[in-house]
């Protein structure tokens, strides 16, 4: 099994609007696990954490959402304009032992 975090940093008063934002339009998502924010560390981040039996099902999920074209274009439309939320991000996934 491996989880993947998926981490934004968020510009100031941005993050709670983020991660309601993810929330929304990742409500029907089986693999995330949860959508957590700071509360000690490094300040306005928003971290997506996911589930999937291995790489084969990570790279397998991103195909089937590609594929769902109806579904990626109301993705699309709700996302608009999230990029300017955060300023920087990045992903890490760990193997479960």
């Amino acid at each position: 099994m491996i989880i993947v975090h998926d981490t934004f940093v968020c510009k100031p008063g941005n993050a709670s609007k983020l991660a309601k934002l993810f929330k929304e339009v990742m409500a029907d998502s089986k693999e995330l696990l949860h959508i957590v924010t700071d509360m000690t560390g490094q300040y306005n981040r928003v971290i997506l954490v996911s589930q999937y039996t291995d790489l084969t099902d990570y790279e397998e999920s991103w195909k089937r959402m590609e594929k769902d074209a109806e579904k990626m274009k109301k993705m699309s439309e709700k996302m608009a304009g999230y990029t300017d939320m955060y300023l920087t991000g990045s992903r890490e996934i760990y193997r479960v032992w």
